[in-house]
């Protein structure tokens, strides 16, 4: 049995959000990670006059053979609209959220479904869809043996199995819907958003990288404004122009610019504002900045943002060693290997260890966190001088598997690693999207360096996702046969002094670290030392002490611009990634 071990990227909904099919990702992903679930927004009443509305066609995701049919998404799917389907072979249904099943078919028979959308003052739309029965031997994936799948590994592997809920397992027609009802105890308590349903296929490719289609900015919002607050340095944005702080004022899609209010006023959903997921797709965004209105054409690209955000900085200060600077979007692998041209975690180590720096500032602000191996590769540059030899983290299973739990081969000990830095007090600058990877090596730093947090405190996500492939548990089967995929809480992170308990509470919760509130500066580039979170930092390592309240205000802070009302797009929420809104 196989266990792949993952640090999901989490962002924390808003109210506006609800919970998401398991099988869209950290994009459905958010980039993506750690680990919830995308949402959608009530988009208001359009008033419609003469003529009538342009119709909506559907579209779709790649179909999934079943043991008896087959499923797929509808991409484009509004919940505005009344969706009818039909089928030419078998039994048909659509989910409220336009997931297609269509069942009754035997083993390699193909069927069409034609999809038809309405809506009051708009023209039908229609499309057709087509999909075959898995054949025979691919029927041991069908959907009764992926939910006994599901049961046999939550059983025996989930972390809190004694608190699952009883079902009967005839009753449900799909693994995911099965694993929702068994863990619904969990997921009601906000115990447990990140168990899920995904392919191994999936899984793979958005985990590592975080790749996904768009234009490469995350957003935040409120009723009436957006602005802009990371732009990717790989991304078609940041290479039209655009960048942090900037807001948007305008949008043209295609017929003409709206301002921000008029598609507020419509009830404009999230994809009308930027357009399908979809490479190609294309808008004209009109920003203030500084007073000037800029328009930008912008087109989404298929793209993996750098893991760091920008180069790692040297802020000088008079009469003693610089503080070194670090910006760390989510733990993927560009962490380690960065593509050409950007930066990596190792760059910035030799970087401060070449410059003697024992004070750091580590921004993860936007980082929800990511892979486990990567995680453990930051705390041994940054640790791996002064704790070399000791345990960085424990993984700790359920109690039915305690031999895992003391073997050592399943903690993380601190290497010395080439250009290892040595620093004395770090600086962590989090934020309520500051997630599990984030949060384990903050907790696992602490008791060898001189730890505080600036900002606000964190998401509090002390447990990890492992995964299950279902081929593998079967004999016969093959991954070409059952690309299916259980991520499944399945233990928490404790660090090598034991201590943990931060999940559903943050860092500060545990009483074991110093907060320094302050909010985040948007108007601001990352590592400006007059960055409110920076300055804050800054202060800290001058005093030891937190800065006044009246030092730490800032001339547009996202907590300003969120507090105004629920925001009128919704966040992406990405299980893999931290991204507010990652476009």
């Amino acid at each position: 049995m196989k266990l792949l071990i993952l640090f999901f990227a989490l962002i924390i909904p808003s109210q506006s959000q609800g919970a998401s099919t398991a099988s869209q990702l950290f994009l459905n992903l958010i980039e993506t990670v750690l680990a919830v679930r995308s949402g959608e927004v009530d988009s208001g009443t359009i008033k419609v006059n003469s003529p009538t509305g342009a119709a909506l066609t559907p579209s779709f995701a790649s179909p999934s053979s079943t043991a008896d049919g087959f499923i797929v998404q509808v991409s484009n799917h509004d919940s505005d609209y009344t969706w009818a389907v039909n089928t030419s072979a078998g039994s048909v249904s659509i989910s409220g959220s336009g997931l297609i099943t269509v069942t009754g078919l035997t083993p390699g028979l193909s069927a069409t479904v034609t999809v038809t959308t309405s809506r009051t003052g708009y023209a039908v739309g229609t499309a057709n869809v087509s999909g075959t029965a898995a054949a025979a031997a691919a029927a041991a994936c069908g959907a009764a043996a992926q939910i006994d799948f599901v049961e046999a590994v939550i059983d025996e592997w989930y972390l809190w199995y004694g608190e699952m809920a009883d079902v009967e397992k005839s009753d449900y027609d799909s693994a995911q819907a099965y694993l929702d009802a068994r863990l619904a105890p969990l997921i009601e308590s906000r115990r447990d958003l990140f168990s899920r349903m995904t392919t191994i296929t999936e899984d793979e490719t958005s985990i590592s990288s975080g790749a996904y289609i768009g234009f490469g900015f995350r957003s935040v919002s409120d009723a009436t404004r957006l602005r802009v607050i990371d732009v990717f340095e790989s991304g078609p944005a940041y290479a039209a122009g655009i960048r942090r702080g900037m807001e948007l004022i305008a949008v043209d899609t295609g017929s003409g610019f709206e301002t921000i209010e008029e598609l507020i006023a419509r009830g404009a959903t999230n994809e009308e504002v930027f357009g399908a997921s979809e490479i190609g797709v294309s808008r004209t965004f009109r920003f203030l900045s500084q007073g000037e209105e800029l328009d930008f054409e912008v087109a989404k690209e298929e793209l993996s943002p750098p893991a760091l955000a920008g180069k790692p900085l040297l802020l000088e200060r008079e009469g003693l060693t610089p503080v070194g600077y670090l910006n760390l979007r989510q733990f993927i692998d560009a962490a380690i290997n960065p593509a050409e041209g950007y930066f990596s975690l190792a760059d910035a180590s030799q970087l401060f260890d070449g410059e003697s720096v024992t004070d750091l500032i580590v921004d993860l602000r936007y980082n929800g966190g990511g892979l486990l191996r990567v995680a453990d590769t930051m705390m041994d540059l940054l640790a791996g001088v002064t704790a070399e030899g000791e345990p960085s983290y424990k993984i700790q299973v359920n109690d039915q598997h305690p031999d895992y739990n003391e073997d050592q081969g399943n903690w993380g000990i601190f290497d010395r690693l080439p250009a290892t830095a040595s620093p004395i007090r770090i600086a962590f600058i989090t934020s309520g999207n500051t997630a599990s990877a984030s949060e384990l090596v903050i907790n696992g730093l602490a008791p060898h360096v001189e730890a505080v947090l600036i900002g606000a405190d964190t998401y509090g996500k002390q447990v990890g996702q492992g995964r299950w492939d279902m081929h593998e548990q079967i004999e016969g089967l093959e991954r070409a046969d059952c690309d299916v995929a259980l991520r499944m809480t399945a233990f928490e992170i404790v660090n090598g002094e034991n201590q943990g308990g931060y999940h559903q509470v943050g860092l500060e919760g545990t009483g074991r670290f110093t907060l320094c509130a302050a909010e985040d500066d948007i108007t601001r580039a990352f590592g400006d030392p007059q960055e409110t979170l920076v300055a804050t930092a800054l202060d800290w390592f001058g005093s030891g002490a937190c800065p006044s309240a009246a030092s730490r205000l800032a001339p547009q802070t996202m907590a300003q611009l969120r507090s105004k009302s629920t925001p009128w797009l919704p966040a992406e929420f990405i299980p893999e990634r931290v991204d507010e809104n990652l476009r």
